[in-house]
């Protein structure tokens, strides 16, 4: 395997209900973390997806449970996000920076944009509560090869 043709596949961890007592342990981890609902699937383009959102934390001190926190009590003024967890249960998974350090010698930020690129790719557009990317957009073929796991989503 070599880095121009490294292809790793991505799952993502079982779900969690988007509630404090599960987000709390996840202080101080930095990575991905990705919102969605239980049942009602976003027609996107190209494919339906129960995906809301894809964020992440670049430090320990805004860690996934920072930021899935500030999600949950509504300080980041997703309203997106605010709503569809008034009317469906919410859950979310995540993906620890740490794991993927071995195939990814980039910044987390630049991991997102690759995520968010590859949902872009497969669906049509963003995630329908992301905004924007964040970050440029970097030509994610360069650095790794990533089949990520979508199908968990729908």
């Amino acid at each position: 395997m070599t880095e121009e043709t490294a292809e790793l596949k991505i799952f993502f961890d079982s779900p969690k209900v988007f509630e404090i007592q599960n987000i709390k342990p996840l202080m101080g981890l930095t990575g991905l973390y990705f919102i969605f609902n239980d049942k009602t699937r976003i027609q996107y383009p190209f494919k339906t997806s129960r995906l809301l959102y894809i964020g992440m934390s670049e430090k320990k001190t805004n860690s996934i449970g920072s930021r899935l926190t500030e999600h949950f009590e509504g300080k980041s003024k997703n309203w997106g996000l605010i709503n569809y967890g008034k009317v469906n249960q919410l859950y979310f998974t995540y993906i620890n920076f740490e794991m993927l350090r071995k195939f990814w010698s980039n910044r987390v930020e630049d991991l997102e944009s690759y995520f968010i690129l590859d949902f872009v790719e497969k669906y049509g557009v963003y995630p329908i509560c992301n905004n924007k990317s964040g970050y440029e957009i970097l030509d994610k073929k360069l650095k790794a090869n990533f089949i990520i796991n979508w199908p968990y989503f729908e």
